[in-house]
């Protein structure tokens, strides 16, 4: 029996602001039969870029089939001639995940079902763990660890005043310098591994913030300590630097939070340049595009670790995905699902013992309180940390 086609009717965009995070850019896209669906965009930052984005991709999208998610976002991607740029794929990343959503909901069952059904029950999780002081840092590693948490993470440091709450930063200046950023990181990772113990993993997030020859010196300081990974050492734009950092360096890199589409990732898939994919569903043109990226990977042996430092939108998206997917290393979760935010996202995915996880409600398990998310707008524009190296220079935050 032939099922009745649904239509897409508006898709509604809210900034919202958070608590301690960047503001939430969630997109609900509404049909004809009262099914909705919830998206989030990756980069909330640029969120008047994205807004008018999306205003223009809906020209495109109202009236369309939400079950046709390989058409719309083809029509989305190349359907301006010029391909989708990071802005672009990033208003189309909360689209299609929504997208995603109605379908789940739409045939009663959980997204993840829809892209494979479960491969795991539950998802190996890390948090953010993070500190002005070491004293800070390695308490709160401690304290994620006494929750139940069997990663920690944190960034490369900063070298002058550390900006402890760079959301919103507006613009804050800080200072990197490379040298004495990598000499603090050999202490901290020293200190920590000593706290946590040899069963905790660590993840390191350089934060795309080093040239070839600091990541490669960096990488060597911090092999003794066994690393799960280290995260982005080099600046985004050229994925081929990569090359250089495998010849020199033999441990596990995980890289790609910053590429949109499957493209910027053929080359380090294709020559093995990465150990882990950290795709994300928010920027790299959401599940549709993250499904064939985890796959594509699955046929080099690379693990997929996907960045996720946003909301519960975002959180149950990444979920869905890796409890569908073989080839799952670890899944970013800054903070606890249904710890935060629980009167705008009333419904979340489900935590405990360190592992995430979706429940069986159909969809993708998640929904927002849209008279909550209006009373709560954010900035439209805003600006992360701006970090100068001792002599002046701009380096990435």
């Amino acid at each position: 029996m032939r099922r009745s086609r649904m239509k897409i009717t508006q898709i509604k965009s809210f900034q919202i602001a958070s608590e301690d995070r960047p503001a939430y850019f969630i997109v609900k896209v509404e049909t004809d039969v009262g099914i909705y669906g919830l998206g989030e965009s990756g980069i909330p930052f640029w969120g008047a870029a994205i807004q008018t984005a999306i205003e223009h991709l809906s020209e495109l999208v109202v009236g369309q089939d939400p079950f046709s998610t390989e058409r719309i976002w083809q029509h989305m991607f190349r359907g301006s001639f010029f391909p989708a740029d990071r802005v672009y794929c990033s208003a189309i990343s909360a689209i299609d995940i929504a997208l995603w959503d109605i379908k789940g909901k739409a045939v009663g069952l959980p997204v993840y079902k829809l892209l494979g059904g479960p491969v795991r029950d539950k998802v190996i999780s890390y948090p953010h763990t993070d500190g002005d002081t070491n004293d800070e840092l390695i308490e709160s590693c401690l304290k994620a660890v006494s929750e139940g948490w069997k990663f920690v993470r944190w960034g490369l440091p900063e070298t002058g005043e550390h900006i402890s709450s760079p959301f919103p930063s507006n613009g804050a200046e800080g200072r990197l310098d490379p040298l004495e950023s990598i000499n603090s990181a050999k202490e901290q990772m020293s200190m920590i591994r000593d706290a946590v113990g040899p069963d905790i993993q660590i993840c390191f997030d350089v934060h795309t913030r080093l040239d070839t020859t600091n990541a490669i010196a960096l990488c060597r300081e911090l092999g003794q300590y066994n690393p799960f990974f280290i995260e982005d050492p080099l600046r985004s734009e050229n994925p081929s630097s990569y090359r250089t950092l495998k010849r020199h360096v033999d441990l596990p890199i995980a890289a790609g939070e910053q590429w949109a589409s499957k493209w910027p990732f053929r080359e380090v898939i294709e020559d093995e340049l990465i150990d882990y994919a950290r795709i994300d569903l928010c920027i790299v043109g959401g599940l549709t595009e993250a499904l064939k990226i985890t796959h594509w990977c699955e046929t080099h042996y690379i693990d997929i670790v996907p960045h996720n430092p946003l909301g519960p939108v975002s959180a149950a998206a990444c979920v869905a995905l890796c409890m569908a997917s073989t080839n799952v290393g670890v899944l970013e979760m800054p903070r606890r699902p249904n710890s935060f935010d629980t009167d705008l996202f009333p419904v979340q995915i489900g935590w405990e013992d360190g592992f995430s996880f979706a429940t069986d409600t159909p969809g993708l398990g998640v929904d927002m309180d849209e008279k909550i998310a209006a009373s709560r707008p954010a900035k439209h524009n805003s600006y992360p940390p701006l970090l100068r190296r001792n002599d002046g220079a701009f380096t990435n935050w």
